[in-house]
């Protein structure tokens, strides 16, 4: 298993939300002179995904070469033979990753892109529209959808541009004119302007079926255990193994304040599974508070105001142990206190959940609660050996 590999002198900037993410998404596509990667889940055809892959449309009809992957799942069978119709006659390259399960059970749920080798994309939006819910863009949303990306420039780009690519090569031929690229490279390196923000420490983190089966999982177990103020931490799918939520109560019980934003309203099934582990939390002293605005997709947690971390990675059974996720670590301070303070704003949108209020639950539903949690264990379990087998 890898470790963590940090770099420096990287220029991160958070993005909150499609309002921040799209628009500068597809400012670097125009202004690409040489290769795009991108990888995503899902590709809605939607305004947001009709406007991005027009984008990347006019990258290829000028000359760049413009490689995407997209979930079969996750996109769809009929959209994603759609935009391998559309972007054929555009000239960009395209592939659709593990289409009817025939690479077993897992899925890309990473959502990269690296522009010119010079800035990346790391973070959990997908390519959709923040009005419209996940499961069916017709379904327009009561407000914005909350998530989070960071665009990067520095060193870390080429770490992110190598595991792109690296994917795309495990998924079929290369296509490469390297002579000519590498001569576009060497004349963007020298007309890249200085970069205008103070230099970030930060790195990528990945988890795959290969060397990085539980490298997500252990940066969080590592941060929360060496955490001594305090722990916010936010995510739609909450079903986490039994070191998370065991490295969540020891921090909780040893005096860190632990704070825990939980997207419900999405799965019922989902939500109930979470709620099964909220007694325990609760009395180890963690703090757990709903968000129940609007779909929160947002995968973050900032650790004693020094580590963040924004990316793909889900705590649950899929993310952090079959499916190939990406989020990114950064140690800087000014960096983390933003981010803090977004996930402060959205648990006051939230509705804490207190022992008290949940021991008045009705015994028939805290019954289901465990039930939903024994069927998730299992069929985690089934689809972990299905994928393996």
């Amino acid at each position: 298993m890898r470790s963590v590999k940090f770099t420096t002198d990287n220029i991160v900037k958070l993005l909150h939300c499609g309002a921040e993410f799209f628009p500068a998404l597809e400012a670097a596509i125009d202004a690409a002179k040489v290769e795009i990667y991108l990888e995503t889940y899902i590709f809605s055809p939607d305004e947001t995904g009709i406007r991005i892959e027009a984008a990347l449309k006019r990258a290829a009809v000028r000359g760049v070469f413009v490689n995407v992957i997209v979930d079969w799942l996750g996109t769809g069978k009929e959209q994603s033979q759609r935009l391998e119709r559309e972007f054929a006659g555009a000239g960009v390259h395209f592939r659709c990753y593990n289409p009817w399960f025939r690479r077993g059970t897992t899925r890309l749920h990473r959502k990269l892109c690296v522009v010119d080798r010079h800035l990346g994309f790391v973070g959990g939006l997908n390519i959709n529209d923040d009005m419209r819910d996940d499961e069916d863009y017709r379904v327009i949303l009561p407000a914005r959808r909350w998530d989070f990306a960071v665009s990067i420039s520095g060193p870390l780009v080429m770490e992110i541009h190598r595991e792109m690519e690296a994917q795309w090569m495990r998924m079929g031929r290369l296509q490469l004119n390297l002579r000519t690229r590498l001569e576009q490279f060497k004349a963007l390196r020298r007309r890249r302007p200085p970069a205008e923000a103070e230099p970030t420490m930060a790195a990528l983190v990945v988890r795959d079926n290969l060397r990085n089966r539980r490298t997500i999982e252990r940066a969080y177990l590592q941060a929360l255990g060496r955490a001594r103020k305090s722990a916010w931490l936010a995510n739609p799918y909450f079903a986490p193994g039994r070191k998370l939520r065991v490295a969540l109560a020891r921090a909780a019980s040893r005096g860190v304040d632990v704070t825990l934003l939980l997207g419900v309203g999405q799965f019922r099934l989902q939500d109930a599974v979470a709620r099964s582990y909220y007694p325990k939390l609760l009395a180890s002293g963690v703090k757990i508070v709903e968000y129940h605005k609007t779909q929160l997709h947002g995968k973050v947690a900032v650790i004693d105001d020094q580590w963040a971390t924004v990316g793909s990675a889900n705590y649950d059974g899929l993310s952090l142990f079959i499916n190939q996720e990406a989020n990114v670590v950064v140690r800087d301070e000014a960096f983390a206190v933003s981010l803090r303070q977004h996930i402060e704003r959205g648990v006051a949108d939230g509705v804490p959940m207190r022992q008290v209020d949940f021991a008045k639950i009705p015994w028939y539903k805290r019954v289901s609660y465990g039930i939903a949690y024994y069927f998730y264990r299992y069929t985690i379990k089934l689809i972990a050996w299905a994928n393996e087998s």
